[in-house]
This record gives C-alpha cells, sequence and structure tokens, in this order.
C-alpha cells in the first residue's frame, strides 16, 4: 500500500498482526484498535464500554482522510481510548458486519457510506451512527470530537434510552432479512411474472436514463453494470431497439469519459460528474469484471469493434497490474498517490508535447482533451474523448486508420512515461467473490475475443481460489494474503464461484470445472438456506453468531448473493439436469418476488435468474471431432443468445458416466460434427453438416442493428 504518515512515537497497535492492507494502514494509530474479535468484545462487556466501530477499505480517499485528521490525532485517540473499546474492520473482509451496520446507519441517518463510523452497546447492538466526521464542527458537520462527547453522555447519563434505541434497532434489523418475503409465496415462478419484472425495469430505468451522457440519474454517476446487462436481456425478448440504445450510449460515453484509463485500461469507481469526466479515482476488480460482462454482451450483440478494443485494454490491465505471480486477481488500486487524488492519471500540455513534441503532441491533446487550463484540479487534465477518433478522422481529412495507429503508439509512449510516477496504493488481498466475477468475466472476453491469454488467467484464477481459499474440510474461505487464508467465506463466495465455475466449463469444456461447482453449490445449500422461508442466509449455519442473520436480497455495488446463488443454480441445474438445483433456485426466487416487485432495478440479477430458470432456455450440446467442436463453440459464443447452457463431446474424449455433464451428452456420440439443441432434457434431432449448423447458430442468437458511429 502506499504508505501514509503517522506518529513515529506511537507504538503499532494489535492491528500490526492483521494481514489486511486496510488494517495495517491504521498499525500505527495511536487510537488502541482491536480487530473484531471476542477479545475485544469480551472486554466491552467486561469494562462496562461502549464500542467505537470503524469500518472502511484501503482504496477510500475520505477513509484515508479521516484517519489523519482524527485517528492520528493523539487527543482524540486518548479519549477515545479512555471511554470505549475501538474496533476497526475491512468492510472487504467482513462484508458480514459491514452489511448489518451499514442497515442500521441507514436506518439512523438516511444514507450511508464509508468510513462508516458506528456505536454499539458490548452486546453488539447499536445505538449511534455516521460516516465521515471532521474532527471539529466544519461547514454545517459536527466534529467527531463533539460527536464521541455526546456519546459518552448519552451512555453515562441517559443510558436507557440509548439501550431501548439499540434494541429497537437490533429487532428492526433482525425482521430485514424477512420483511420483503411474501407471507404466501407465489406456487411457481411463471413467464408472465418475469416479463412484468423486465417491462417495469426496463421502464423505470427509462425514465432515469440521461440521454445525452448516458448512466442513470445525475452526478454522481455509477456504472449500472448488472441493469445494462438486463436492458439488453429485453431489448432481446421484446425487440424494442429504445431499450438497448440504453445500455450501448452508456457504455460508450463511459469508454470515453474520464472515468475510464485510456492509456492502461481499466474503469474507476464512478464519475463524481454527469459526463463521466472527473472519476472517483480507485479502481475495484468487481467493477472492471462487472463492466466487461457488460461490454461482452453488447459486443454480442452488436459486433461493435470498440466494446472488443475496451475490453481488450480492460483485461490486459487486469493482467498486467492486478494478478499475482500465483494466479489469484488482487482488489483495489487507491484513488490517491502521493497524498493527492488522481495524481497519478492526470496531464498537462506542456508534459505531452515534451514526450510526443509539438505536432503529434497538438494531435493527442485535442482528440484527448488536454487543454492549458485543465479539466480537473490544478490546471490538470484528465484523458477523455469528448468527440470521437472518427470524428477527428474527418475534421483533418486524416485517414482513420493513420489517425488511430498514431494515436495508439502515442499512448503506449506515454504509457510508459506514467510507470515512472509513483504508483497509488494497492490492496493485494484476494477475495474469493470479487476473484469469481473476475474468473467469469475473462472467460467471456476470451470466448468472444478468441483470446487464449484471457482463458488461461481464468483457469489460473479458478485453480489458485479452489487450492489456497478452502479449509481442510473443502468449504471455502474468503480472502488470502501473502500466504494466509483466512475467514469462513460468505454467500457470494459461494454463489459468485458457482457461477463462475459453469463459465469456465463452457469456455474450455473441461468438466472439473463442473465437478467443483457441484460439490459448492451443495455446501452452499447445506450452509446456507433457509428451511422455513427460502432462498439463502449471508452467512453459513455454523457462523460466529452476530446480533442478525441477514439475508442479502438487493444487488448494490456487486450482485446481491441471493441473486447470484439463484442465477448460478439455475445454470448448473440445466447443465446437469439436477432438479434439486432447479429447485433451489425457484425458491429462492420466489423468496424474493416480494422485493423484486417492490424494486426490480435493484433486482437485476435476480430478474435475470428467473428469465434463465423459466426460458425457454435452448441446453446445446456440440458432439463430433475436438478441432470441430471448438470451432464451433468460438463461433457460438460470439453470438448474443443469453438463455442457454452449452456442454461439449468430443470424439476420443469419452464423458464418464459420473460426470456431472453426463445426463446432457449421453448418447449423443458422434463421429461427424453434429449440433444438439435441448429443451428439459429433450433434443431435438440434431442438426449436421456446416451450412445447416451456422444457420441454426444462427436462429439462437438476436443482433441488433445501430446506426451510431
Amino acid at each position: 500500500m502506499q504508505p501514509l504518515e503517522h506518529c513515529e512515537t506511537t507504538m503499532p497497535n494489535r492491528l500490526a498482526s492483521e494481514s489486511s492492507p486496510y488494517l495495517l494502514q491504521h498499525q500505527n494509530n495511536p487510537v488502541d484498535w482491536y480487530p473484531w474479535s471476542s477479545e475485544a468484545l469480551e472486554r466491552s462487556r467486561a469494562e462496562d464500554k461502549p464500542i467505537f466501530l470503524s469500518i472502511g477499505y484501503s482504496a477510500c480517499h475520505w477513509c484515508h482522510v479521516m484517519e489523519h485528521e482524527s485517528f492520528e490525532s493523539q487527543e482524540i485517540a486518548d479519549y477515545l481510548n479512555e471511554h470505549f473499546v475501538c474496533i476497526k474492520v475491512d468492510r472487504e473482509e467482513r462484508p458480514d458486519l459491514d452489511q448489518i451496520y451499514m442497515d442500521a446507519v441507514q436506518l439512523m441517518t438516511g444514507r450511508g457510506g464509508w468510513p462508516m463510523s458506528v456505536f454499539l452497546t458490548p452486546e453488539g447492538k447499536p445505538f449511534f451512527g455516521g460516516t465521515y466526521w471532521p474532527p471539529t464542527d466544519r461547514q454545517g458537520m459536527p466534529g467527531f470530537s463533539r460527536v464521541i462527547r455526546a456519546v459518552i453522555d448519552a451512555w453515562k447519563n441517559r443510558r436507557e434510552q440509548a439501550l431501548s434505541q439499540a434494541t429497537e434497532l437490533t429487532d428492526h434489523l433482525g425482521s430485514l432479512a424477512t420483511s420483503n418475503t411474501p407471507a404466501q409465496l407465489p406456487l411457481s415462478v411463471s413467464r408472465s411474472m418475469v416479463d412484468g419484472w423486465m417491462e417495469t425495469a426496463a421502464a423505470r430505468l427509462s425514465r432515469a436514463f440521461d440521454s445525452r451522457y448516458g448512466g442513470f440519474g445525475s452526478a454522481p454517476k455509477f456504472p449500472h453494470s448488472m441493469d445494462l446487462e438486463l436492458l439488453l436481456l429485453e431489448w432481446q425478448r421484446s425487440a424494442r431497439v429504445d431499450v438497448a440504445e440504453m445500455t450501448l450510449v452508456t457504455l460508450e460515453k463511459m469508454s470515453a469519459g474520464g472515468i475510464y484509463d485510456h492509456l492502461g485500461g481499466g474503469f474507476a469507481r464512478y464519475s463524481v460528474d454527469e459526463r463521466w469526466l472527473v472519476p472517483h479515482f480507485e479502481k475495484m476488480l468487481y467493477d472492471n469484471s462487472l463492466l466487461l460482462r457488460a461490454l461482452v454482451r453488447a459486443y454480442q450483440a452488436t459486433g461493435d469493434a470498440k466494446f472488443a478494443a475496451t475490453m481488450r485494454e480492460t483485461c490486459n490491465y487486469l493482467l498486467r497490474d492486478m494478478t499475482d505471480e500465483l494466479g489469484g486477481i488482487y482488489s483495489t488500486e487507491d484513488a490517491d498517490s502521493e497524498g493527492e487524488e488522481g495524481k497519478f492519471y492526470v496531464w498537462k500540455p506542456a508534459e505531452i508535447y515534451e514526450v510526443l513534441g509539438p505536432e503529434r503532441g497538438s494531435r493527442f491533446c485535442q482528440v484527448y482533451d488536454v487543454a492549458p487550463g485543465g479539466n480537473f484540479e490544478h490546471g490538470f487534465s484528465i484523458l477523455n474523448l469528448s468527440r470521437s477518433i472518427a470524428d477527428w478522422s474527418r475534421l483533418w481529412e486524416m485517414p482513420l486508420e493513420v489517425l488511430s495507429n498514431e494515436l495508439a503508439e502515442d499512448r503506449a509512449i506515454l504509457f510508459d512515461v506514467r510507470e515512472k510516477r509513483v504508483h497509488p496504493g494497492k490492496d493485494d488481498k484476494i477475495l474469493t467473490s470479487w476473484n469469481a466475477l473476475a474468473i467469469d468475466a475473462l472467460a467471456e472476453v476470451a470466448g468472444v475475443l478468441d483470446e487464449p491469454r484471457y482463458l488461461l488467467a481464468a483457469q489460473r484464477a479458478a485453480d489458485f481460489v479452489l487450492q489456497h481459499l478452502r479449509d481442510s474440510d473443502g468449504r471455502l474461505l474468503h480472502t488470502w494474503r501473502h500466504g494466509r487464508a483466512k475467514l469462513a467465506a460468505y454467500l457470494d463466495d459461494y454463489a459468485y464461484l458457482v457461477h463462475a465455475l459453469v463459465s469456465l466449463y463452457e469456455a474450455d469444456f473441461h468438466t472439473r470445472w463442473l465437478s467443483a461447482a457441484v460439490e459448492l453449490a451443495d455446501q452452499m445449500i447445506a450452509h446456507f438456506s433457509d428451511h422455513e422461508r427460502g432462498g439463502f442466509f449471508f452467512t453459513a449455519d455454523d457462523h460466529e453468531a452476530l446480533i442478525t442473520r441477514a439475508k442479502d436480497m438487493h444487488d448494490g455495488s456487486v450482485p446481491s448473493g441471493s441473486s447470484m446463488a439463484a442465477l448460478a443454480l439455475a445454470r448448473l441445474g440445466k447443465i446437469t439436469g439436477k432438479q434439486a438445483y432447479l429447485l433451489a433456485s425457484e425458491r429462492a426466487i420466489l423468496a424474493a418476488s416480494g422485493s423484486v416487485t417492490a424494486n426490480p432495478t435493484a433486482s437485476a440479477v435476480m430478474i435475470q435468474a428467473a428469465d434463465l430458470l423459466v426460458g425457454p432456455t435452448s441446453e446445446i450440446v456440440l458432439a463430433g471431432p475436438e478441432a470441430e467442436v471448438r470451432e464451433t463453440a468460438r463461433a457460438l459464443r460470439k453470438i448474443y443468445a443469453p438463455r442457454k447452457v452449452v456442454a461439449a463431446l468430443m470424439t476420443g474424449l469419452p464423458v464418464d458416466a459420473s460426470s456431472p455433464v453426463a445426463p446432457l451428452v449421453q448418447g449423443k456420440e458422434s463421429s461427424q460434427l453434429s449440433l444438439y439443441i435441448c429443451q428439459n432434457f429433450s433434443c431435438q434431432a440434431p442438426v449436421t453438416g456446416a451450412s445447416s449448423i451456422a444457420a441454426a447458430l444462427r436462429g439462437l442468437g438476436s443482433k441488433l442493428t445501430t446506426t451510431r458511429s
């Protein structure tokens, strides 16, 4: 991580023995931090002190600010140490705690965010909370010094009121897991139910859509990757081109904006303005993985080379900058370097002229909006394409290929110069859930771009997780760093990984991925299921007891664990024929049906799961000589056909009867290339012959014709 300035006279606190980069950032604070632990909770009870719980993550700019302003203040630290038991939590390591206490803060204040600051009773019940506070009163915000003194005053003089509020709030948190579950579940998931959800989601997104700049709502703007996928799914169902255009415009504008790194590839977390110009510069593995999936779908639907280029550059970024030598993929890159947000990424014209010379430098600056006054702070500019390279080609009457090649060379030269700068801090812990998102994305991109490097990266990451992030009983663990894996996995770790392993099987047809998916799906069903109401809890039945056992029902910056569990089980059930998986998927969808109906735009992945479950879904088997099967699979992967699973049976490579895919491929051996299209394991007559197979593949997919350049 990028080193932070600390009080040199302060001895390291208990966080020094932790592996989380975020916790290690705070090891030299004068605050007597504990990690979340039984030791801290027991001390709180023994000394009758409230708990100050601070939750953040390593790439969080305002977390750094609050650390410098408050947690490095000896005066504030002394007061905290005297009156509280102080606990610091990395939200990426402990999403279970983050989810519970974020819900509490949102109930108390109407908003949430990080750093999150919550005051708890010794039993862990929240009674007051907020997000960032400055050290002293400022700009209408109460100072942190005032807040902590007020909390202690309430604890000493109005404790009954504080305890009553904590109990009431905790009871309300406990009810959230069931509040959106209908008292009487529908009997089944129907096509009409799913169509209604999709239509409503598309209508609501349409009302929020920014037709000028893309995206939804006003500043700040987030990617909404899962909604972008859902809109393409609704276009495929309804043939409404205007619905698909929302996805295509948004991806084009984001890829042209400052939120995208035009030199190194990859997307920042969000844009602070409506134009996608000024990002919050941190780069998250999950955002890039989810955007890659959306770009894959857009490319399949349109064949637009711009989407292919953005995918390739983003994958190259992940392989180059975010992949551990053992194959796992790191979590985040910081927004700050040398104490300044965005400093690594921005430019002034003189810097570019010095490197590229006056003529090429002038062209580059015009194309990428680098002006003398700058478009960012202190006269610096964030690279972005305010108009397309094709537009500049026409304006300058310069052949597009010539200009494109020149700019590609210039970007490579400037990238090498930028590499000599002080890099942002990197959180190099490896999370099972986020790696699974990346595995899924890399496998998908490898297929549509026919790029073996990306498939190899997906395979290596999957092997890393399966080998290094499991305990002695074969159960998943959540996080790994520097050889140390720890923390029992959560629902999203299992659900994301099962989903990714199905994608990986469809990318290389190695049945070991499906075998691993089946094993993990069985564990997920056994340990996370809500046997009374259906669906899944976020934590396992043998997880550490917290104040409530929550359910993760709504998609946020990442898919909800419940939604992805439903989608993963639907895919796995369709490809293996195991009805238990399909039934578990349906129960999860039905349990969430009230929530989806109330808020379909926060339920994109659950709607995708329901759409796949009710279908009609094509179960495709490619049989015949290996080379021909793989060539046909390459063609199939380029087609936008979202309701399908794909298996292969290749001559000379028999599928064992115990293989998870055996029921689907059984009896389909063929010496010539054959295409089987099945539904509910009932197959049409095989299609043979190159022209007939090509026609059948075209019939499976949808193609969007657009007049936009």
